[in-house]
């Protein structure tokens, strides 16, 4: 396993953010944490570091926490590349897909347990007795079954589906058998708990999003052109005199200089943009998003371009289909008549830099005219939150947590099925036809996120449960 050093952020800062009674909910919470959990670490394990959403949350729910006085640490596996190809199966299979086709085999469990002894004697080394161990995902359930007794551990699934199929049942299954010794099941949503864990010992807790972090800082609309023009997701000729900058977790001022990689020349600084900023995985549906763009928001809307948006597929260490989607997806864009093709952009993003990462994605999110995630799965997707605390429109396919987020034509649209290009292709037309509407909508997301989404609420409900585990 691999130490991830997160620096301590202060706690003070929500003040700007959060209504009076929600701030004074947030400083009860932090002393109770600070008394309860006094001599016990907080242990996180993961699978990456680097790229999606919840390698993102730990940055920020680690960094808070320890600045508040709680010892949290954040370990990653470093699993070898046959445990990441199976963990990729059981994540297809929980989103009930086929994935590559080839299921779970004896085999496959054999090196998936290899792998989860093997971290699960690491970390039984590196904790305490009394510390609470907060597993991550599919990739370190295994590791449940296999610390001492003495250990306070909670799994965490970050994924699910409301009505499971036959594959996401077989997924279950898989991991089933690792689980009981959990002393808590936490999930998005209480709907995504598979009927083999206890009722008794599962507990809802929504992701949420960092209102300071790089990636939703606030931008001036200079600092947005200047930052898109450095990454080269816009035409950055004739612009201002503004410096691609924005500011670092640590105070400190960052500046965007590595670029995206993308075919083609950038779109217009001046083009109404539909943006979707997803991994390259066939959940998130690059493929659809670009074929429901071409086909019926290109011939509506001459002036629109679609920027997606996704990590350099190097950088992801736990998504082994990276690559391999991203070539199906330029495949697909290859396609495309001319005309249109010159519309549409794909942009691996620099990843070398999470800060610089993450401020790219934040201007390219306040830039666009609408944010789409056209999702075929989804556990929740942070991006919908993002988006709305930008006070941008979105439009987003009715799955899984998503539609805990938006209220469909209050604070975005949301389209029933999710393979409906014409319905998706409608609904980004109609905001872009109508910016009074995508304003109010807008505008409505950014208070919902406010109340409902931002990593305060998310801390407090953890608190709530490690003093219940605790008999605090």
């Amino acid at each position: 396993m691999q130490d991830v050093d997160v620096s301590p952020r202060p706690s003070d800062q929500f003040e700007s953010v959060l209504p009076e009674p929600a701030w004074r909910e947030w400083r009860a919470a932090v002393e109770r944490s600070v008394r309860v959990l006094d001599g016990r670490t907080v242990w996180n394990v993961n699978a990456t570091a680097r790229g999606g959403g919840v390698a993102e949350m730990l940055w920020s729910l680690i960094a808070y926490a320890r600045g508040v006085g709680v010892d949290t640490r954040w370990l990653v596996l470093d699993g070898n590349a046959p445990f990441f190809r199976v963990t990729k199966r059981i994540h297809n299979l929980l989103h009930g897909s086929t994935g590559d086709g080839l299921g779970l085999s004896g085999q496959d469990r054999d090196v998936y347990l290899a792998e989860s002894r093997r971290a699960a004697a690491v970390l039984a080394e590196r904790t305490r007795p009394g510390d609470i161990v907060l597993l991550h995902d599919p990739q370190t359930a295994g590791i449940t079954a296999h610390l001492p007794a003495d250990r306070i551990v909670v799994w965490r699934s970050h994924i699910g589906m409301d009505a499971p199929n036959d594959h996401a049942r077989a997924g279950w299954a898989f991991l089933a058998e690792f689980l009981p010794r959990a002393a808590a099941y936490v999930f998005t949503r209480r709907s995504y708990a598979p009927p083999e864990l206890a009722p008794a010992k599962l507990v809802e807790i929504p992701p949420s999003i960092d209102a300071f972090s790089p990636k939703n800082q606030f931008l001036t609309p200079d600092a947005v052109r200047a930052i898109l023009a450095a990454a080269r997701l816009v035409d950055g000729s004739g612009g201002g005199s503004a410096l691609p900058g924005f500011v670092r977790t640590d105070g400190s001022l960052g500046l965007v200089s590595r670029h995206a990689e993308l075919a083609g020349p950038p779109p217009p600084a001046s083009a109404p943009l539909v943006v979707q900023v997803s991994r390259w995985d066939r959940l998130k549906d690059p493929v659809g998003v670009v074929r429901a763009f071409a086909d019926h928001v290109a011939p509506v809307v001459p002036a629109a371009h679609l920027v997606y948006a996704g990590p350099a597929t190097a950088a992801v260490s736990d998504d082994p289909e990276g690559a391999e989607v991203l070539a199906e997806t330029r495949r697909a864009w290859a396609g495309l008549p001319p005309a249109v093709r010159s519309r549409v952009h794909l942009a691996a993003l620099p990843m070398e830099d999470p800060g610089e990462n993450a401020a790219i994605v934040n201007a390219l999110q306040r830039h666009a005219a609408v944010v789409a995630q056209k999702s075929i799965a989804e556990g929740f997707g942070l991006t919908v939150a993002e988006a709305m605390w930008k006070s941008r429109p979105v439009v987003a396919s009715a799955v899984g947590g998503i539609r805990d987020q938006i209220q469909d034509g209050v604070s975005g649209l949301l389209v029933g099925d999710p393979t409906d290009l014409a319905a998706f292709g409608a609904a980004v037309c109609r905001l872009l036809g109508d910016p009074a509407e995508a304003s109010r909508m807008g505008a409505t997301g950014r208070e919902r996120v406010r109340t409902l989404f931002l990593s305060s609420r998310h801390l407090m409900q953890y608190e709530a449960l490690f003093g219940g585990l605790l008999g605090a």
